[in-house]
């Protein structure tokens, strides 16, 4: 028998650690974004509660069913494998308060574990090791941060009602277990017929809302929009505006017609607004040079919110930059160059790369919820944009990796055509002024720690 232990110091009473682990969403907040595994119902972690996971790629995942006992509220849970892979698996969570009056707590997660395949799977028992290492410190690394951002813009545990758009898009799917881990409350926007208590009707292409289910609700993230990715076919252009400026316009009247309206909006934009700057730095400040076609689409989608704003909703755009992370976006489109060792610099050397980790995303849309100063444009990028062979080298240097193979912007524009030219081949040295002036504290402000942290590659 094998046995995994992980301990962290949190700031978090015992208490706070046992409830946001025992809330909606922590699963998919743990899971690290590398790992091929999804939910597929979770019950809870009371004694008895199962949860049921597929793990593994596609048609390779196997079912796992774990069941939860040696419930301890407040101090501990456990699970089980009752079906699964592993020959044997028992997982305990323990909550131990410290013993200073800080009020923090120890969390530490033990694992008795028998490999599957008999003397075969003990073989690869030193491989298990290190990636349960790995998996667990990106989870402790999570646990610490999400409980730090409720406790410091939410220190009365206050639970809102939040409307959230594109619910189950890169950043909504796990923008919402944040918020439910949180303790908060989440209606999904739904395009399709609403399923469920938690949907609500929101549909651009009928021109519908159910605007009577929004009346009473605290606030309203507005996420969804085609995914600009692939080839911009007139179609293909038509669907990308449409859904963010048609989509946010009948959403942002229905929300100034209510009679109890929602405090604040935060509402989707990109970096793409601004255009190609070159080497110059881009605040809020700065106006717009040659943006093309995506900057049209930004300012159409950031003007179709303001019926919400000239109602009195106080209204947020947030001008998101690169998403790094492995689920989704361009960082996954290059990884599997890069691990294979054919990765390289797309583009010019010196064009700038305004990345953002998807949790600072999370971060900076949460502290845009909470701070009544900001209102308008709010760049959502981290603080110290890169150069692509900055960019490039970095990640080769995380994943212990050559890249050479560089593709010349002739080729990428060739290839990829005004789709490539607007959004591989522009430069933008984006800064979030207006959330460093209003005090957000990025997890990761550089590009080597935030790469560290989404591909799981730190040293703890």
């Amino acid at each position: 028998m094998h046995t995994f232990t992980a301990s962290s110091s949190l700031g978090a009473s015992a208490d706070a650690l046992f409830t946001w682990h025992s809330r909606p969403g922590a699963f998919e907040r743990l899971t690290p974004p590398w790992a091929p595994v999804r939910l597929q119902s979770f019950e809870g972690i009371e004694a008895g509660d199962r949860a049921v996971l597929r793990i593994g790629p596609g048609p390779l995942a196997v079912r796992w069913v774990a069941e939860h006992y040696g419930v301890e509220p407040g101090r501990q849970f456990c699970d089980r494998q009752v079906q699964g892979p592993f020959s044997h698996w028992e997982h305990t969570h323990r909550f131990t308060p410290a013993d200073d009056d800080t009020g923090g707590a120890t969390l530490t997660d033990r694992i008795e574990y028998e490999p599957p395949g008999g003397a075969l799977g003990r073989q690869a028992a030193p491989w298990l090791e290190a990636e349960l290492r790995r998996q667990f410190a990106y989870r402790h690394r999570i646990t610490r941060r999400d409980l730090s951002l409720h406790q410091q813009y939410n220190p009365d545990d206050r639970s809102l009602t939040i409307a959230v758009s594109g619910a189950s898009g890169l950043v909504g799917s796990s923008l919402v277990p944040f918020l439910t881990t949180g303790g908060h409350t989440v209606k999904r926007l739904t395009r399709s017929g609403p399923t469920g208590a938690d949907e609500i009707l929101w549909d651009p292409r009928t021109d519908r809302v159910e605007a009577d289910k929004l009346e009473g609700i605290d606030a309203v993230i507005h996420l969804a929009g085609e995914n600009v990715f692939g080839p911009w076919t007139p179609a293909k252009k038509q669907r990308i505006y449409s859904s963010r400026a048609d989509g946010t316009r009948l959403l942002a009247e229905a929300l100034a017609g209510l009679d109890d309206p929602p405090e604040v909006l935060v509402s989707s934009s990109a970096v793409g607004y601004y255009g190609d700057h070159g080497a110059d730095r881009i605040t809020e400040e700065s106006a717009p040079r040659d943006a093309g076609f995506l900057g049209e689409v930004c300012e159409a989608w950031e003007a179709a919110a303001e019926p919400a704003a000239a109602a009195g909703i106080r209204t947020v755009q947030m001008r998101t930059g690169i998403v790094l992370t492995p689920a989704g976006g361009a960082l996954r489109l290059m990884l599997p160059a890069f691990w294979l060792g054919l990765g390289g610099r797309v583009g010019g050397r010196h064009q700038y790369f305004p990345w953002i980790t998807l949790d600072d995303v999370i971060g900076g849309i949460y502290h845009a919820l909470w701070t009544d100063a900001l209102e308008g444009p709010v760049n959502l990028t981290a603080p110290r944009p890169v150069t692509m062979q900055a960019y490039t080298d970095t990640l080769a240097d995380v994943l212990h990796r050559p890249a050479f193979l560089n593709v010349p912007s002739s080729i990428v524009r060739t290839v990829g055509g005004e789709m490539a030219d607007e959004m591989l081949l522009t430069s933008a040295r984006a800064v979030p002024q207006r959330l460093q002036d209003t005090g957000y504290d990025f997890g990761a402000s550089a590009l080597e720690d935030g790469l560290r942290h989404v591909l799981g590659r730190t040293a703890d």
